[in-house]
């Protein structure tokens, strides 16, 4: 534990898990300053136990460390016990390694995974004593710069950022970094070294951009506003990860967290293309870890961590080409050392369940399927690629192993969506309980009986996938939806058997809000923060009233955001940004979602997405065709 400590005794007792704010862990940094040059606050504006769990910021916080002048540390949002004892005593926001305050760092950065954290982000600031606004800012304050996924649309948050980085962020930090020690050093201006980081393939500077509107709210036109300030950014990707930087030494948090294991990352991207999913767009081209690299991270991170689980990272485990082997070595070394193996992302099929029946104990957890909608017609416009038949097969061949409970995930207010999709809901969860009871025989049931549990979230269309220019649902219209969704499943034969669960409609439409929204909600974000909210992606401290009151004064129309279906050559908030798929491709995809068709998966056959432009990857390997 730390010797200096930012919070008194007292302050600390009288919190909930003083953990969160005394820094010290195991494998956490500490450097000397008088080697550092600069000094960056890593933040995931969340609480401490979500913010621990995510594997970019252990990514980064070890590469950063790597650097001799450089030392990276962590923040986190306090917690509303915390942030209310720091705001009545006046006690700045202080990072958790030094115990400094955040103020004295030279680079601030966020990493964006959800549009509900966007009042955190002002909570961090503001605790830390730096200028909201950007033009508010001078050297004596951290360059604030965001990354993550909800960069690819951060107009929203654009007047509060310095920098955004587009894209993965091992490839130019170290650039970034040669760059700030050189204008510090020459006496540049804070204005020129912002103007020269717009120079650096994949940073998006917004206060170099202008945004003029048309008199219906739409975007009029995105200018730069300095010569050589590109007018479209390009996201940044590793393009070897096999030898890209991995942390072999993570930082083990004092408290349980979300993600409690040693994390292996097996690839980035996906090769199935559900139009919905923004990662399946944002991590294009699919890129492999070498099969050998992960059984040597795998020994040693379990030596490095005493980690009683270990757990594979992708979008679609199963779609990585060395599972067999990899799941071959883990499962001997594993079980030599007594380590669990988890494996989220798998497809339910025969070699799945087999995978699993090696890997878990006698005592089956539940099985997750994620149908996504009721109908194939619905599982068709969103691409899913997996039929009814499957479903079945894969609940058939649980049964048989002898697993007992079932998760199911749908979406409500999928674009083109009908009553009878809907219903499909419960007509499926219904046939997967009849065929427990037609696959398991009453004397082999062993008491037990099937557990069914289905849950509906509700769509909220993303910037960079087909569904960028859909319509979205309004509260009333998602609410319709799941009481439909609640009396099919109520009306089956085997309703017993099966609970249902739902998304609150109100935080669906903010994250619609935010998701798609321009820079004109900036103040909207400003000023529901001034009225005391934070931590608007916990539901007991969200107040959607007070939002739409503030959309209200700033003249905006929910609706213009959620309801509106966009026109082709409609500019879109983000269109200054590429994610390395094209626009064309996008659109291809909407218009092939309204005929219900089915797009081959990018082993199957390419689309002409624009990924391979990268030059790695899954687009220079030969494709099966089925």
């Amino acid at each position: 534990m730390n010797d200096k400590l930012a919070l008194s005794d007292e302050i600390l007792l009288s919190i909930s898990k003083p953990e969160r704010y005394i820094g010290g862990e195991v494998n956490s940094a500490v450097k000397d300053l008088s080697d550092i040059k600069i000094r960056f606050a890593f933040c995931f504006p969340d609480v401490y136990e979500i913010g621990m769990s995510h594997l970019g910021i252990q990514i980064l916080y070890g590469l950063f460390n790597e650097y001799e002048d450089v030392w990276c540390e962590r923040v986190f949002s306090p917690w509303a016990d915390m942030d209310s004892v720091m705001r009545e005593k006046n006690i700045p926001l202080f990072a958790l390694e030094s115990q400094d305050p955040v103020k004295n760092f030279d680079f601030l950065g966020f990493t964006l995974q959800y549009e509900m954290c966007y009042t955190n982000i002002l909570q961090v600031l503001d605790l830390s004593g730096i200028p909201i606004y950007t033009e508010d800012r001078t050297w004596d304050d951290p360059i604030v710069i965001g990354g993550g996924p909800c960069s690819y649309n951060p107009e929203p948050i654009a007047d509060f950022f310095d920098l955004f980085y587009i894209g993965e962020g091992e490839t130019k930090y170290r650039e970034i970094f040669d760059l700030y020690e050189e204008c510090k050093e020459n006496g540049t201006s804070r204005e020129e070294f912002l103007y020269k980081c717009s120079q650096i393939h994949g940073i998006y500077v917004p206060s170099l951009y202008d945004i003029s509107y048309n008199e219906d709210g739409t975007i009029k036109a995105i200018e730069p506003l300095k010569e050589n300030v590109p007018k479209v950014v390009e996201k940044e990707i590793c393009l070897d990860l096999t030898e890209s930087y991995y942390p072999m030494k993570p930082v083990m948090p004092f408290i349980r967290v979300t993600q409690d294991r040693v994390v292996l990352e097996v690839m980035r991207g996906c090769i199935r293309g559900c139009r919905f999913c923004q990662a399946g767009q944002l991590y294009r081209p699919l890129r492999e870890r070498d099969v050998n690299k992960l059984k040597e991270y795998a020994m040693t991170l379990i030596k490095n961590t005493g980690y009683e689980e270990i757990s594979l990272s992708s979008l679609s485990t199963s779609d990585y080409t060395g599972l067999n082997e990899l799941l071959d070595f883990l499962i001997d070394y594993c079980n030599q050392h007594k380590v669990n193996i988890s494996l989220p992302s798998l497809r339910i099929d025969a070699f799945s369940l087999d995978v699993m029946s090696k890997v878990q104990d006698v005592k089956k957890s539940s099985l997750t399927f994620a149908p996504e909608a009721g109908s194939q017609r619905m599982r068709n416009v969103i691409n899913k690629g997996l039929t009814e038949e499957d479903i079945l097969k894969g609940a058939h061949e649980a049964f048989e192993g002898g697993w007992n409970k079932v998760k199911l995930y749908f979406m409500l207010g999928l674009p083109g969506e009908t009553i009878e999709d809907i219903e499909g809901i419960g007509d499926i969860a219904n046939k997967i309980a009849v065929e427990y009871f037609e696959t398991v025989p009453k004397e082999k049931r062993n008491g037990r009986t099937i557990e069914i549990t289905a849950s509906t979230s509700f769509f909220v269309p993303k910037p960079f996938t087909p569904f960028q220019w859909a319509s979205m649902n309004t509260k009333e219209e998602f609410l319709d939806k799941a009481s439909i969704t609640r009396k099919g499943i109520m009306s089956q034969l085997n309703q017993k058997h099966i609970k249902y669960n739902w998304h609150e409609a109100d935080a669906s439409m903010l994250e619609g809000i935010l998701a798609r929204g321009d820079r004109r909600l900036s103040e909207v974000i400003y000023n529901v923060y001034k009225r005391g909210c934070i931590f608007d992606a916990w539901s007991e401290y969200f107040k959607n009233d007070i939002w739409m009151e503030e959309m209200e004064k700033a003249g905006l129309d929910p609706m213009f955001y959620v309801k509106r279906e966009r026109t082709k050559d409609e500019i879109l908030p983000w269109d200054m940004l590429h994610c390395g798929v094209s626009k064309e491709f996008l659109w291809r995809e909407w218009q092939t979602s309204k005929e219900a068709k089915v797009s081959p998966n990018c082993r199957q056959s390419c689309m002409g997405c624009g990924g391979a432009g990268y030059g790695v990857g899954i687009c220079f390997q030969p494709k099966t065709g089925v």
